[in-house]
């Protein structure tokens, strides 16, 4: 086997410079690699191997993908073994070292030709001309870590035929004429043309705003309402547990199964709204098609949630460095077997593998990760964060955007579908002393008036990253994925409601100052379709509508359980907390009670 090695220096630390190096289907395109279809096949003991077929220049390569192996901000090692073309083997190694100041990478390519051919290429040009374009990607990579650029690998735009740029033209300016598109029509435009085909494959807002500087809020509401006008399409990804890879997508939420089956991990899993049913989005192929397949399947950069992953034969034992930091860990295997939740504050446990059993034991010491391989077949050892996909845009979080429910009223559940959600907050308002209202200023004034605080709170709830769910009479029920958005959507309604009332006042001349009544209140509950629109259920939002009751006007009125949560407890300091009945409940239920001095004696008076 023939080996060549290059040596890179970087000004800047490991932590900076892996996240670039190690994102090796990015590379890999910018190499000029093309895309492949990945072939599973499931082995007798559960374990899956992998395999792949593309043409490269006048060879047509078939090989066998082995797991990349890998410890982060240290070292990868991928290895490809062809049954096919000029190579037999190919193993590519990269390893990180701090310098002062910055860091080295040893980059490590070992070639085993497969005939002639392949000899041929390894005594001629395959290591110079290899070192000459890994040179010019490290380049930039050494320029977009020093700030320059928004995008690591500079790619060729895409060149748009006249018809095509005349409906791209049409689409960007229906885009900054919406609500929705925030000004950032043209840059999304422009992010399609450029970006390289890895950045397109699933386009993910949080991570598109990070990379943007610009309000996450704001750039998923321009991905949908690029959808809306035909230039994203968009995916529902059912997540693995595991890999989090997108095993199955489907382009409507009504078709979003129970369940699925990750062939990569060998498990089946259930959907979980609130988890792993994710909303990322494409390219219109009308602008720009995106080929399906995979420029590297096992990229570290792939799955940033592994922190290790490394092959242990049979008896095997191997300490590495891995200072893991404080936090939720899991140990398991890239095979199918069990799993160990391990809580790390000091030296991390050692990670035993003994056949399907995966067991946490003595520490290990600092600084370093002892790994143990006490079975009879090679095992791959995996240590991951248990946080889940930061960027992800859950199914749960999605539906509870006002811009989703404006753009896609009719995205439903399946008829007879039914969702649990593990957490959701509920708002729920009423106007105080309406019957009155309509009575003192007339019907029609009055229903212009009701429509005109839906505006009102519609805006605030958006605002605040929530959505009207439904209206009944003069009463909105609102949803919150977060609860403390829900909190502190409510205070802003009602510290809004007085410059309400001047304005309308003012515009009017009519005296019919409005009070309104809001209860907050978060649990689980029931995703359903219900009047062809997405709607909740169960005891959570009855209490939620009970609490709203114990209202009196211009105040706020928080679950005790809500008002526990820590993300809710500094906003609710100066309320009064209570015990109260609500219909329907046998005990006493607790809640804080966050009252205005601003509302006048005219406006208690009107109720």
């Amino acid at each position: 086997m023939k080996s060549h090695t290059i040596v890179w220096e970087f000004d800047h630390p490991p932590e900076v410079i892996w996240p670039l190096l190690a994102d090796t289907g990015r590379f890999n395109e910018a190499a000029g690699l093309p895309k492949h279809q990945i072939r599973q096949v499931e082995q007798p003991d559960g374990s899956v191997r992998f395999f792949a077929e593309a043409n490269v220049g006048p060879f047509a390569l078939a090989w066998e993908e082995i797991p990349v192996e890998w410890v982060t901000d240290r070292w990868f090692r991928h290895e490809r073994r062809f049954s096919r073309g000029p190579l037999a083997v190919l193993v590519a190694t990269a390893e990180l070292e701090k310098t002062n100041g910055g860091c080295r990478c040893l980059y490590r390519m070992e070639v085993e030709p497969a005939n002639l051919i392949g000899r041929v290429m390894l005594a001629t040009r395959f290591f110079s001309a290899s070192e000459k374009t890994f040179n010019r990607l490290v380049d930039e990579v050494r320029r977009f870590a020093a700030g320059k650029g928004d995008q690591v690998f500079m790619s060729k735009r895409v060149v748009l035929d006249a018809e095509r740029s005349q409906r791209l033209e049409r689409i960007v300016a229906d885009i900054n004429a919406s609500p929705n598109g925030h000004g950032l029509g043209t840059r999304l435009a422009d992010f399609i043309l450029d970006a390289q085909e890895m950045d397109l494959m699933r386009i993910r807002p949080r991570r598109l705003a990070r990379q943007w500087r610009a309000d996450p809020l704001a750039v998923t509401e321009l991905c949908l309402e690029a959808v809306r006008d035909g230039l994203l399409e968009s995916r529902w990804d059912l997540l693995c547990p595991r890999c989090r890879g997108a095993q199955l997508s489907v382009s409507s939420l009504d078709r979003v199964p129970a369940s699925a089956h990750c062939d990569s991990c060998n498990i089946s899993y259930d959907r979980d709204f609130s988890r792993n049913v994710e909303l990322s989005f494409q390219p219109a192929p009308a602008i720009r098609p995106v080929q399906d397949g995979e420029f590297c399947l096992f990229g570290p950069m792939s799955m940033p949630h592994v922190i290790l992953q490394v092959a242990l034969d049979p008896g095997e034992s191997r300490t590495v460095p891995a200072g893991l930091a404080p936090g939720a860990y899991r140990y398991r295997t890239l095979e199918t077997g069990g799993q160990c939740d391990v809580e790390i504050d000091g030296p991390a446990p050692t990670l035993v593998v003994d056949g399907a059993q995966v067991t946490a034991q003595a520490p290990s010491p600092a600084g370093m990760l002892v790994l143990r391989n006490e079975g009879d077949v090679r095992r791959t050892l995996v240590v991951e964060s248990r946080a889940w996909v930061a960027d992800a845009l859950t199914a749960h979080e999605v539906t509870t955007l006002q811009a989703f429910r404006d753009l896609f009223s009719n995205a439903v559940l399946h008829p007879g579908d039914q969702v649990s959600i593990a957490q959701i907050a509920l708002m729920f308002t009423d106007l105080q002393g309406s019957t009155a209202l309509y009575e003192r200023i007339g019907d029609a004034n009055a229903y212009q008036l009701v429509r005109e605080h839906f505006a009102y709170l519609g805006r605030i709830v958006r605002g605040h990253r929530g959505a009207i769910v439904k209206t009944i009479g003069d009463a909105v029920m609102a949803a919150f994925a977060e609860p403390a958005d829900a909190v502190r959507a409510a205070l802003a309604v009602q510290e809004g409601t007085a410059a309400f009332n001047a304005a309308l006042s003012e515009r009017t001349g009519a005296a019919a100052p409005i009070s309104i009544k809001i209860g907050v209140h978060a649990g689980p509950s029931i995703a359903v379709t219900l009047n062809d629109r997405l709607d909740y259920f169960g005891s959570m939002v009855n209490l939620a509508a009970r609490i709203q009751g114990l209202a009196a006007g211009g105040d706020v009125v928080v679950s005790g359980q809500l008002a526990a949560d820590p993300s809710v407890m500094l906003l609710v300091t100066q309320g009064r907390r209570e015990r109260a009945l609500v219909r329907g409940l046998s005990e006493p239920v607790d809640v804080v009670r966050l009252s205005y001095d601003r509302v006048t004696k005219e406006e208690e008076d009107g109720g």
